[in-house]
C-alpha cells in the first residue's frame, strides 16, 4: 500500500531514490541476502531517516515500505529495522550534516579488501578517488560502537570496516551509490590482481591528483 499521499514531496522523493538504489545494489550483486542496509536523511526533517525494513531483500523494498526513524532509534513509522542499521547509519547521520545518504555492504570483494593489512590500494582508475581518503574501522563489538564509527570515519566518505565490508557516504542517493559502484569495482580488481608483488601502483603524485580532481 502506497503511503505517497502521507508524506511530503520531499520525502516521497527520497523514499523513491532510496528504493531504487537497493534494487540497484542488488542488480550489480551487492546485496547480502537481507543483512546489509542503506539509509537516507528526511528532507526538511534532519532529525529523522529513512532504512530498509528487516527481513526484506533488496528487490522487495518499496519507496513505502521504507521505515523511517529518529536519530535516536525510535522508530516513527514502519515496520522492524536492523538493529546494526540503525548503529551504522544513526552514527554518520548524526555526526555529520553533510551526509545525507550512507550505505553498507559486504560483498566477497570488499570483505576481502577490508581484511587485507594495506586496505584499499591505488592499482587501478576506480580505486583513485578514494586515494588518501579511506578511512579504517576495527571489527570490534563495542558499547560504544557509534561513538567509534563517528570517529574513525572523520571527514572522509568512504570506511572499510575491517574484517567485514565497507560504509560509504554521499551528500544524497545517487552521490553515495555512485562512490560505493566505483568502491565495489575498486576491490574486486584487487581480488583479482592476487600477489601483490608483482602488481603496479599508480605513483602517489598521480593518483592524488586524480583523487583531487574527482573532488572539482
Amino acid at each position: 500500500m502506497s503511503i505517497q499521499e502521507n508524506v511530503s514531496e520531499s520525502e516521497w522523493q527520497v523514499r523513491v531514490e532510496l528504493a531504487a538504489c537497493f534494487r540497484l545494489l542488488d542488480f550489480y550483486g551487492m546485496s547480502d541476502h537481507t543483512s546489509s542496509h542503506a539509509a537516507v536523511r528526511v528532507p526538511g526533517e534532519p532529525e529523522y531517516f529513512l532504512v530498509n525494513p528487516f527481513g526484506w531483500l533488496f528487490d522487495e523494498i518499496t519507496a513505502s515500505s521504507l521505515v523511517k526513524v529518529d536519530l535516536d532509534g525510535k522508530i516513527q513509522d514502519g515496520g522492524k529495522i536492523n538493529g546494526s542499521g540503525y548503529t551504522v547509519h544513526g552514527a554518520v547521520l548524526a555526526a555529520r550534516d553533510d551526509i545525507n545518504c550512507s550505505i553498507h555492504t559486504h560483498t566477497r570483494a570488499n570483505v576481502a579488501v577490508a581484511s587485507m593489512a594495506d586496505g584499499l590500494l591505488p592499482l587501478s582508475q576506480h580505486s583513485l578517488q578514494f586515494f588518501e581518503r579511506t578511512s579504517y574501522h576495527d571489527y570490534d563489538r563495542h558499547t560504544d560502537e557509534m561513538k567509534r564509527l563517528q570517529q574513525d570515519l572523520g571527514q572522509n566518505w568512504v570506511m572499510m570496516l575491517r574484517n567485514h565490508g565497507v560504509l560509504v557516504a554521499g551528500r544524497d542517493v545517487s552521490e553515495a551509490f555512485q562512490f560505493m559502484q566505483r568502491l565495489e569495482i575498486a576491490c574486486q580488481v584487487q581480488v583479482d590482481a592476487g600477489n601483490k608483488n608483482d602488481l603496479i601502483y599508480v605513483k602517489d603524485e598521480v593518483a592524488r591528483h586524480s583523487a583531487e580532481k574527482y573532488e572539482q
